[in-house]
């Protein structure tokens, strides 16, 4: 089962902090005697790599970090759904360092509630390029079967997908990979959930459902090739889809921690997911080894961010 079709999103920039705002303006004003044709230079320049792809490992140094921008990424601020409409915070995007990860850094996702709605508080941190369409999409992720502190039991979601960058877009895409470690919506979980949509509203989309526990690091993988979609998970293969159940327009990378609702009190508990790196190959169908070893690669050369896909 798949979550029900989100409310509208309200897609705000997080605010920069004074110093980074001023660095930017300067960078775009230029000083006295500037040859005002001169272009501004960039906060993080695009490296060069291999054609066609976007990779980030998540080097930064908190949301308002201005290269976090600069690479394509927001934190989702502001109103809308899924989950507890109007709680979404960039409080809850960090990038801490973690012994576990390769590289040893995260983005971390913490999600809050003590219960009620005016308490909770979602997270959610998505791309802005709307130019990903065809190829491979894959990212190392941590979930989380209980929260960090706090009580067990809620109706968290922690999730990695590419979407359309409108819900009202007459060819929306989204391929979703939802965990559910205390289930929801009336079902029981551990679950993960891989959904192809075609239309938000009305939900028109189709699903599988894995019933297990998946807490810990995983290869999360999408293919879209051919009029076919493919999920993954570690390199085993988990759904497909075709038809009119594939993108149809160029979409976002997202990575969302959010509560189906607020069904028990018992005062306040945190819930983490951690995405270690992303990549996407674009027109491509990778293996989950040469994507590693591609990743792996990355690493070596001390390379943290590439971005050669072309443009929207």
């Amino acid at each position: 089962m798949s979550q029900p079709r989100r409310a509208p999103r309200h897609r705000v920039w997080t605010a920069l902090t004074v110093p980074a705002l001023l660095c930017v303006l300067a960078a775009c004003s230029g000083g006295p005697g500037d040859d005002a044709a001169a272009p501004a230079p960039s906060v993080s320049p695009t490296p060069s790599g291999p054609p066609g792809t976007l990779f980030d490992n998540f080097h930064y140094s908190g949301p308002d970090d201005p290269s976090l921008a600069a690479h394509g990424w927001e934190v989702r601020t502001g109103g809308g759904g899924p989950g507890i409409k109007d709680s979404w915070s960039a409080a809850g995007a960090g990038f801490p360092s973690d012994t576990t990860a390769q590289g040893g850094r995260v983005l971390q996702l913490r999600s809050s509630t003590d219960g009620t709605g005016q308490g909770t508080r979602q997270v959610e941190v998505q791309g802005t390029g709307k130019n990903l369409f065809t190829g491979t999409f894959a990212a190392r992720v941590h979930f989380s079967d209980k929260p960090t502190s706090g009580r067990g039991g809620d109706h968290v979601v922690q999730t990695f997908f590419p979407i359309s960058p409108s819900d009202e877009s007459a060819n929306y895409s989204e391929l979703d990979f939802e965990y559910l470690p205390n289930g929801g919506w009336g079902t029981a979980g551990p679950r993960l959930d891989t959904v192809s949509w075609y239309k938000a509203d009305p939900p028109d989309r189709v699903s599988h459902t894995l019933k297990q526990r998946a807490e810990g690091w995983h290869v999360l993988m999408v293919t879209a090739m051919n009029g076919t979609v493919t999920y993954s998970l570690d390199g085993k293969e988990l759904f497909t889809s075709s038809g009119k159940y594939v993108p149809r327009e160029k979409m976002d990378i997202h990575f969302s921690n959010w509560f189906i609702d607020t069904p028990a009190t018992g005062g306040p508990r945190t819930w983490d997911m951690k995405v270690n790196w992303v990549y996407y190959k674009a027109d491509e169908v990778v293996s989950q080894a040469d994507v590693q070893k591609t990743v792996d690669g990355f690493y070596s050369a001390g390379t943290d961010y590439v971005n050669t896909v072309p443009k929207a």
